[in-house]
């Protein structure tokens, strides 16, 4: 009978220290940080579910890369061997380093859009939003119904409404609406997939119109590894077949290197579009560094280039998608509400569901984000109406699990400590901003309990 378990396909070569804090540290340490885990100090959090962005275990292959990093300013072979990867995998003519995700959505909605125009989207992440309403665009999302239900299981709940998308079109016209996105995974909307069905769907649309399609790659092989799961057709095929398609029907793309290119730093802009390719390039030179480096030392592109490619290796993804259901799985059993099913990196927790008795104008993603980390030193992130402001459906508490850097204990224990928070939630209080920013509000806010 084969074996049933899923282990970790790797083994652990150097480790780093965590220390425990008592909840009295905690508690100073929250008051000083304005109640916001982002200002508390990593050295202060047990398990660090923050973010999946740049927090991976690099490999050993990647560690080997990094030691031939051509630092030459212009021309490095390091460029040449990134470059390389990106265009096996993404098939895209025109390949432009940039330091991190954000910086090629800056640099795209700065090339392609103006004020007053529309970009349509699944769901925008916080950078994207801000980068595209920064030059005075708007940013609509457009998720499937089904997206905003939670508790509902579907397969491909990050699929764009198409319906929506053509209504945008045929409303606004083709000459307001610059470019269309479709985030994969959706991570806004709870890690959800996008079929390739979707991907087509929204493609026909866009060349019907003549509206070029870019894809928001962060977590491009979690998305294969889906679709191969989940959608009729493909289950013979591999992770890198099937991003292949995904991005064959694209105009060009933006990626976060920190998640799927299991790298600490770095991103990428595509296109096939010479006119625009130059023109991103030039906006590059300025804010970034040159084209074949980007803002990223050689090493960064040698260890992007290698990442890229073990993120599509079958046992990997295998491993991490079943590593994110166990936690999902086993608080959802116990009846914590989440977002159904399971995401890729992360476990989206329905913070109103969970504390129906804190308003929305309370931040109960905040409040439960904050418990958690009272309770056990988990750091997780709200996506809600910290995040989002009045563009908020939903209020989520996001734990993003780092590739390949916490083990089997690790999930187990964060189980423990959601469900002893799950067993009083009805104690847990809402919060009140006392300071904020304009943009991306949530990364510097200053909130304070509100008092009974």
């Amino acid at each position: 009978m084969p074996v049933k378990t899923i282990i970790e396909p790797f083994r652990i070569k150097s480790i780093e220290a965590i220390r425990r804090t008592t909840r009295e540290e905690r508690q100073k340490l929250m008051g000083a940080a304005g109640y916001n885990l982002f200002l508390v100090p990593s050295e202060a959090i047990l398990i660090d579910l923050l973010t999946d962005s740049g927090t991976a275990a690099m490999s050993t292959e990647q560690w080997a890369a990094m030691m031939r990093g051509d630092e030459s300013y212009a021309g490095s072979p390091s460029f040449a061997r990134f470059r390389d990867s990106v265009e096996g995998i993404f098939g895209f003519r025109h390949v432009i380093p940039t330091h991190q995700g954000r910086a090629a959505e800056r640099i795209l909605f700065h090339v392609m859009c103006k004020k007053g125009e529309v970009v349509p989207n699944n769901t925008h992440f916080d950078t994207t939003r801000a980068n595209c309403e920064f030059v005075g665009a708007r940013a609509l999302d457009i998720p499937i119904p089904e997206a905003k239900e939670p508790a509902l299981i579907h397969p491909f709940k990050g699929n764009m409404d198409t319906a929506q998308l053509s209504a945008a079109l045929e409303h606004e016209g083709a000459d307001k609406i610059p470019l269309v996105m479709l985030t994969v995974t959706n991570n806004s909307g709870g890690g959800q997939p996008v079929s390739m069905e979707n991907i087509r769907a929204v493609k026909s649309i866009c060349k019907k119109h003549g509206v070029p399609l870019y894809i928001d790659a962060c977590r491009f092989a979690e998305n294969a590894y889906f679709i191969k799961l989940r959608e009729p057709g493909y289950a013979n095929k591999t992770p890198r077949e099937i991003a292949r398609e995904m991005f064959s029907y694209a105009d060009g793309c933006t990626m976060s290197a920190k998640k799927d290119g299991m790298a600490n730093i770095g991103g990428f802009l595509c296109t096939n579009d010479d006119t625009l390719a130059q023109q991103q390039k030039d906006l590059l030179i300025l804010t970034e560094g040159f084209p074949t480096y980007g803002g990223l030392a050689g090493r960064d592109l040698e260890a992007i280039a290698v990442g890229l490619n073990e993120a599509l290796e079958e046992e990997y993804l295998k491993y991490r998608i079943a590593s994110t259901a166990f936690l999902g799985n086993h608080i959802s059993k116990e009846g914590v509400p989440i977002v159904q099913p399971p995401g890729g990196h992360a476990i989206y927790i329905d913070a109103r569901a969970f504390l129906p008795h804190v308003a929305p104008a309370q931040f109960p993603g905040v409040a439960l984000a904050n418990e958690l980390y009272l309770e056990g030193g988990i750091r997780s992130v709200e996506i809600g109406t910290l995040m989002f402001g009045e563009h908020a459906k939903m209020d989520l508490v996001r734990l993003a699990i780092p590739r390949r850097a916490y083990t089997q204990s690790h999930i187990e224990y964060v189980v423990e400590v959601i469900l002893d928070v799950w067993g009083k939630r009805e104690r847990i209080r809402g919060y009140e901003i006392i300071e904020q920013a304009k943009f991306l509000r949530h990364f510097s806010a200053k909130l304070k309990p509100i008092s009974n």
